[in-house]
């Protein structure tokens, strides 16, 4: 098999249609505080034709689509959308729906996010602190905070996995999440963000995430470590995607392209040829595993 012919489940990117103010953080008048910096350049339209031209000779056969941070006072209505989008298009194949566990209608929420059939997780991004020295365990709206907890039992109710987005310095309280709810699977979105690319940054950075690997239903998204102002090399990112591939084992880590915000710092070409080029002297299984099996087993994309 060559890398082109290589199967790919994307397992985390966006679609979104602007114009009807469902995307506060693209329509509106002022931009958020953004890793990335300035992300004028993707506030248009995304749609299938513009994914499917952007991951071009690169065999994605399928693809997981997460929330985008639709209105949230609607969040069912962006699985809405997406439904009505793959009726019209075959794509995306998994949906990943907005949930906020504090929030008072979260057995609403999850019950009409459950009862659409291409949905399979939620995400919610924890309250997070700043940088590590900032970290406070169990502020409100943590992972420890009693209000997240009561919410985010009620997963399991409707067979839902969770995925995470939150810095490595809250990855502690992420498997005590994961120890304490054994059912319930957790998905790391975007490598636990090793944006600091010192040594002692990733030395805190690979701590966090050996202490989530720890928890046997815990899995990571290789997805979202650009870094501004530098091109996506494989010289760059080899050692971040290493050792993740390391400490998750090849069976818990997935590839994905965050499209169209990692346009931002990337082409979907860089993107996947350099992660084809670092894991090439993986076994082929488990690289297929890497590239497409782990989605398909995780996802159950239709």
């Amino acid at each position: 098999m060559t890398d082109d012919d290589l199967p790919i489940i994307d397992a985390h990117h966006h679609f979104w249609k602007l114009g009807s103010g469902h995307h506060p953080w693209l329509e509106g008048a002022h931009d958020i505080p953004f890793r990335y910096g300035d992300y004028s350049a993707i506030k248009r339209d995304y749609l299938v034709d513009d994914f499917r031209r952007d991951h071009g000779r690169h065999n994605v056969v399928k693809s997981v689509h997460m929330e985008v941070e639709w209105d949230p006072s609607d969040p069912v209505g962006e699985t809405r959308w997406l439904h009505e989008l793959h009726d019209r298009t075959g794509w995306p194949h998994a949906v990943i729906g907005q949930a906020w566990f504090a929030r008072d209608d979260i057995a609403g929420v999850l019950a009409g996010h459950a009862a659409f059939p291409l949905v399979r997780s939620v995400r919610q991004k924890p309250a997070a602190a700043p940088s590590p020295d900032r970290f406070v365990a169990g502020a409100p709206g943590s992972m420890a905070d009693p209000a997240f907890r009561a919410g985010y039992r009620l997963l399991a109710e409707h067979g839902l996995h969770y995925d995470l987005q939150t810095p490595w310095w809250h990855l502690g309280e992420a498997a005590d999440l994961a120890r304490d709810f054994p059912d319930t699977q957790i998905i790391l979105n975007h490598t636990g963000l090793p944006s600091d690319r010192s040594p002692a940054g990733i030395d805190g950075w690979r701590e966090g995430m050996e202490r989530l690997a720890a928890q046997p239903n815990t899995a990571v998204k290789i997805s979202g470590i650009g870094v501004p102002g530098q091109r996506w090399t494989p010289e760059l990112q080899g050692e971040v995607v290493r050792e993740t591939l390391r400490i998750f084992g090849a069976g818990r880590c997935m590839a994905a392209s965050n499209f169209p915000v990692d346009s931002l710092c990337a082409s979907y070409d860089e993107i996947f040829t350099g992660l084809k080029a670092i894991t090439a002297d993986m076994p082929q299984g488990d690289r297929r595993a890497f590239f497409h099996d782990n989605a398909l087993r995780i996802y159950q994309p239709a």
